[in-house]
């Protein structure tokens, strides 16, 4: 009799992520061989430090939830990139299609954070491009915590697409990975960087917005 076993993307270590979907790591020390960062204003710049300086009268004090990390930081930082205009769509909090592991007799659920799609670029009908997909962490846990859900997620999105970006956040830390597709799937984890200080902030501004225009 074969049992057939349902696990929640959340509950998944990055071991038994690497078993079940075939994932193999990379890593690199530099965001432009794979993205084109473009200088930002000074405008952009106030506006960072602001949402700096919000986050930090919060974590100075407490711990941030997952829900005001994304309030205070994730979605300020996309606004500012550019990922509330069009063809830009976003969703929050979607359950993901049931992925179904048939030589493990798995099938696999779970809901992402934040999605960001392209409604323009349709791959195929009804399926549009995955452009960024979040998982955010609250301010006490390291974002590569979120690793698994992202990886998981976005290997339902791989049947359709070539690559696509996560981030994993913590509202301080930011750990961007480039995921594809292939023999096996990759994924590439980028340099960490931290909204706190005023050179990684400018980093990952543009990073967000060069992801924003793909």
């Amino acid at each position: 009799m074969t049992t057939t076993i349902n696990a929640n993307a959340k509950n998944l270590t990055l071991a038994e992520v690497h078993r079940l979907f075939g994932f193999e790591k990379h890593y690199t020390n530099s965001f432009t061989s794979l993205l084109s960062l473009e200088d930002i204003t000074e405008h952009e710049q106030q506006e960072i430090i602001q949402i700096r300086d919000d986050f930090d009268d919060y974590i100075s004090t407490d711990r941030v939830s997952e829900g005001l990390v994304k309030a205070l930081t994730t979605f300020p930082l996309m606004r500012l990139a550019g990922f509330y205009r069009r063809p830009i769509k976003m969703s929050l909090e979607q359950d993901i299609a049931n992925i179904t592991i048939e030589d493990e007799d798995t099938t696999i659920t779970g809901r992402f954070d934040i999605l960001a799609i392209n409604k323009e670029k349709q791959i195929a009908a009804d399926i549009p491009f995955w452009i960024l997909v979040i998982e955010s962490k609250n301010s006490l846990i390291a974002p590569r915590a979120g690793l698994p859900q992202l990886l998981t997620y976005a290997y339902k999105s791989l049947e359709y697409q070539e690559s696509v970006w996560g981030l994993a956040t913590s509202g301080e830390f930011y750990q961007f990975v480039n995921i594809r597709r292939g023999n096996p799937p990759t994924y590439q984890l980028m340099p960490f960087l931290t909204l706190m200080e005023p050179e990684p902030s400018i980093l990952l501004l543009q990073v967000l917005k060069a992801i924003c225009k793909l």
